[in-house]
């Protein structure tokens, strides 16, 4: 196999030839987005549903949430060690128990940056497993 690029550091929607395919070149956040999807798909979804939009009076909506763009700790630390107790999103009250799904924290690094840049949400700043890591208990 031949392997060659153009630049070490790649922007986003570059691509890299292999052979004679050439296959785009993700950035750090989109790879992180993309593994976040499957763990969202996978432990998220049945609460917040697929669309992020969450059940009203029991599940909080991620969708335009006002709390994953105020709240950025909070959530990490919501997503890595549960939630027990009230919460305001997005002017509703929720008060009920998210168990702690038993992450790691790249997959709670990778899950956040989905939940912030979906259905709505924009972050500049990629979630990190090492911020992940800083959050404790």
């Amino acid at each position: 196999m031949v392997v060659s690029c153009q630049e070490s550091t790649a922007k986003k929607n570059e691509t890299l030839k292999i052979g004679q395919k050439e296959v785009a070149i993700q950035s750090p956040l989109e790879e992180s987005i993309a593994r976040g999807e499957e763990v969202y798909n996978d432990f998220c979804k049945q609460c917040h549903l697929p669309n992020g939009k969450g059940v009203k009076n029991i599940y909080p909506p991620l969708a335009n949430s006002d709390w994953l763009k105020e709240k950025r700790k909070e959530s990490i630390h919501a997503v890595k060690y549960g939630l027990q107790g009230e919460i305001e999103v997005n002017g509703q009250t929720y008060s009920n128990i998210m168990m702690p799904m038993g992450l790691e924290d790249q997959e709670v690094a990778d899950v956040m940056n989905y939940t912030m840049n979906s259905w709505g949400n924009t972050q500049e700043r990629m979630v990190t497993k090492e911020e992940v890591a800083g959050v404790e208990k």
